[in-house]
This record gives C-alpha cells, sequence and structure tokens, in this order.
C-alpha cells in the first residue's frame, strides 16, 4: 500500500540525494554511477531506490528536483531516493531501458507519456494497480486528459503525472507594439497568426513574425496544427494514426506556408534554439511548451504574452511531457516505497511548487487552490494559460514502437518543411511507413 504523510514544504538543497549524472564509457556501455538492484535496503536499513529523471526545459531544475526528493524522504523516514539526472527524455529513456534490461536500472523514473506501449512491450514497467488496491488518491489528484495518458484502454493505471503541459503560444509585447500592432491581441486563427507575423516581419521589428519548432518534438507541433485543423492524428490505441487524414495533410500545407512566405526560418527550426531565438528578439512570436513559462519569465528582457494556441476550424493542443512509472526491476518493497515517493511528488504542495519554479501545469484542482499557487497567479497569470487550454486538450500521440514512429514523423516533417516533398505526398508516405510498423499491433 501506498502510505501517505504530511509533507513539510520543499527545502531546495535539502536531501540526502545525490544528483548524479551518468556517463557513457568509450567502449558504448553504460556505467551508472547510481544503482537500482540488489538489496532493496541500504546500511541505514532504509528501502532505497533510484529515480532516473530528465530536464528538457530552461533552468537550473535539478535543485529542484533535489529539493523535493528531500521533503519526501523527510516525509517517509524509512524510504532513501537516489536522484539521477539523465539528461534529456530520449537521454533518460535510453538510459533506463539499457540499466533496467541489466536489472540494475531505476526502480522510479519521469519518462514521457508517450513511451507507455514501448515500455509495456518490452516488459519495463509494471501496473499501478498491481502495487496497490487503494489509488483512489490519484483518480481525484489529476486532471482527466493528463490522468488519461497513464492508463491503458482497459483504465489500468501505469504512471502518475508529474511534469506535464501543453502547447502555448508566447509573443513579445515590445516587438508587438514596434509593428504596430496591439501587444495585448495576440493571433487567436490561423489567419490572424499569418497576418500579426507578416505585419511584424515587414515592419523590421523581427526577422521572423512565428517560429514553431519541427526537431525534437516537431511531431508535438504538428498534433497541435492536426487538431486545430479538425482531426486527431491518434486514437489512443497504441497501433493507429491517421497522418492522411485530410485535415492532417491542411496542417502540413499551413506549416509548410509560413515557411515559403518567410514568416519563420525556411526549413527546419531547432526546438532547442527557439526559446533563445525569441529571448533574443530574433522571432515575435513562438509555440512551445508551457514547461519553458519561467525560463522566458527569467530572462526575457521584454513584456511578453502568453495565449492558448490559435484555433482553425477548432482550437486544441496535445498534452505533453512526463509522468512517473515504476519499474518491473524492483523488489516488492521497492516498488511500494516507489509508489509513496510518486504519491508524495505529486500533493498538491508540490505539484504547485514545481509548476512555479519550472512553468509545467500543476497538474490537478487541488494544487491550484494552495495559497502559495493563488499568490503566484495573481502576480503572473499567464501561468494560467495552459491550465485553461485543457478544455480542448487531447491525449499526446503514443504508439508502440513509440521512438521508431516518432523519428518517421519528425523526418516526414523535415522533408516537407525542406521542400524534399510536397505536403500531400510526404503525409500519405509518412502513414504507409507508420502502418508497416505498427499493422502487427493490430487486432
Amino acid at each position: 500500500m501506498s502510505r501517505s504523510a504530511s509533507v513539510p514544504p520543499v527545502r531546495p538543497g535539502r536531501s540526502r540525494s545525490a544528483v548524479k549524472a551518468l556517463s557513457v564509457l568509450a567502449a558504448g556501455s553504460l556505467m551508472l554511477t547510481a544503482c537500482g538492484g540488489g538489496s532493496s535496503t541500504n546500511a541505514d536499513g532504509d528501502v532505497a531506490i533510484t529515480m532516473y529523471y530528465p530536464v528538457a526545459v530552461g533552468g537550473p531544475l535539478t535543485s529542484v528536483v533535489d529539493g523535493l526528493i528531500g521533503a519526501c524522504e523527510d516525509a517517509n523516514p524509512g524510504i532513501a531516493v537516489e536522484a539521477v539526472y539523465a539528461g534529456s527524455y530520449a537521454d533518460t529513456m535510453t538510459k533506463a531501458q539499457t540499466a533496467a534490461r541489466s536489472g540494475d536500472g531505476p526502480d522510479l523514473a519521469v519518462l514521457l507519456t508517450t513511451e507507455l506501449f514501448t515500455l509495456q512491450d518490452q516488459n519495463l514497467i509494471v501496473p499501478l494497480n498491481d502495487i496497490s488496491d487503494d489509488l483512489g488518491w490519484a483518480e481525484d489528484r489529476f486532471y482527466e486528459p493528463f490522468l488519461k495518458s497513464g492508463k491503458d484502454a482497459e483504465g489500468t493505471l501505469w504512471s502518475i503525472p508529474f511534469q506535464r503541459s501543453t502547447i502555448v503560444q508566447y509573443h513579445n509585447k515590445d516587438l508587438f507594439t514596434q509593428a504596430g500592432l496591439d501587444p495585448e491581441a495576440p493571433p487567436t486563427t490561423w489567419e490572424e497568426l499569418s497576418s500579426v507575423a507578416k505585419t511584424i516581419k515587414e515592419s523590421g521589428a523581427a526577422e521572423y513574425g512565428i517560429e514553431i519548432p519541427s526537431t525534437q518534438f516537431g511531431y508535438w507541433m504538428f498534433q497541435a496544427l492536426a487538431v486545430q485543423a479538425g482531426t486527431e492524428i491518434t486514437d489512443g490505441s497504441g497501433s493507429q494514426t491517421r497522418f492522411d487524414d485530410p485535415a492532417a495533410i491542411e496542417a502540413m500545407e499551413y506549416w509548410k506556408q509560413l515557411t515559403d512566405e518567410g514568416l519563420m526560418p525556411s526549413g527546419t527550426t531547432e526546438w532547442a534554439s527557439t526559446p533563445e531565438d525569441f529571448l533574443q528578439g530574433r522571432t515575435a512570436m513562438m509555440w512551445t511548451t508551457t514547461g519553458n513559462l519561467t525560463n522566458v519569465r527569467t530572462n526575457a528582457g521584454f513584456e511578453f504574452g502568453v495565449s492558448q494556441l490559435p484555433a482553425h476550424d477548432q482550437p486544441g493542443s496535445p498534452t505533453g511531457g512526463g509522468n512517473l512509472y515504476v519499474f518491473e526491476q524492483a523488489d516488492d518493497a521497492q516498488r511500494e516505497a516507489a509508489l509513496t515517493i510518486a504519491d508524495c511528488l505529486t500533493k498538491p504542495e508540490h505539484t504547485s511548487q514545481w509548476s512555479i519554479e519550472t512553468g509545467y501545469v500543476a497538474t490537478g484542482a487541488e494544487a491550484w487552490e494552495t495559497p502559495e499557487m493563488k499568490d503566484y497567479v495573481a502576480e503572473f497569470p499567464q501561468a494560467e494559460v495552459a491550465r485553461e487550454q485543457l478544455d480542448n486538450a487531447v491525449i499526446e500521440l503514443s504508439t508502440h514502437e513509440n521512438g521508431r514512429v516518432v523519428q518517421m514523423v519528425n523526418d516526414a516533417i523535415a522533408a516537407v518543411l525542406t521542400g524534399q516533398q510536397e505536403p500531400e505526398a510526404g503525409m500519405r508516405a509518412l502513414q504507409k511507413q507508420i502502418d508497416g510498423v505498427l499493422e502487427t499491433y493490430r487486432d
């Protein structure tokens, strides 16, 4: 059973866990500086668990994680957590897979929600219902769009929402003013987005009107455009996609149009450099995760706004970000301890603290009612945009062999944006490729 305890406020840096990096040996094998597996207790008799986690946005978040872990260790004596920063989401997934297969991997990990089917297929994780028959706290704590992505088609809960997001639109109010635009009126439709971006570019206020990154999480941005065009490219089964739907093709055509008209950079646009382009005034608008909110707030030397993504046929954004998974290689004591820590990390007071420190969306209604969050929103109302967008949110693309499928999608997007393929031909070819991968997983 998961234990509950009164959790003291987070005290950054107050953790017994050592945040350690992972290194790759020249021979190509991974040597972990912190190990799971083996005995489930340490020299002090505590149940010892290892947690891997990524950092996918700007800012020194390792110290924030360290503080959260310290608070949860204090609240749950008898559990010792070794928190291991493992790089990007992709790095963390690869390292968790490699280490878990050797029996020396994490007991708990923060991984993309989209990895659910892959982790299941590889028998690396355990359903949380198998660890505890009392998961009412999880059912009640989180917003449904976030909770849904941690469940399978039968309703079994496999992961807990942690650092969750939607895509939001940021705009530089100073550049809007320079271009003669209303700084309080960001575009709300595709037509307005094109018009505003054109005005900004032609005025010389910025080199580009808009940047929508197409690398790394390009599939995520495309999904937003497809939803806005009127279709969902996934049904949640893990084995079906609809990239050849007419609305998905229209979405790709619009994205290509933005580049053809010079309103955003030609070719591909880097995920990692887009926030920096925005902060440096190279682009007046950008689409990116709300997880970058604190980074932008800290580093922007100008007034900026945050708004929901523009609508076309309808408004919408996919949810995104990472959940907490419990790994199969842990023994019973470690699994229970891992679930206890997952419970603790996602309590309202910790969820609100994590949201304030990072910009990720506080994942449940109670977190928004904490005094700290109320004060934060009163001072910084932009923080509420992503939560409001949940009314129009859909689950993120997640399939079997997810890494392979995502790479196919990103490659297809790049081929269209660089002029190697036309949008319709590119999307139809992509769907055929994906069908070839997923047909074996269909009933």
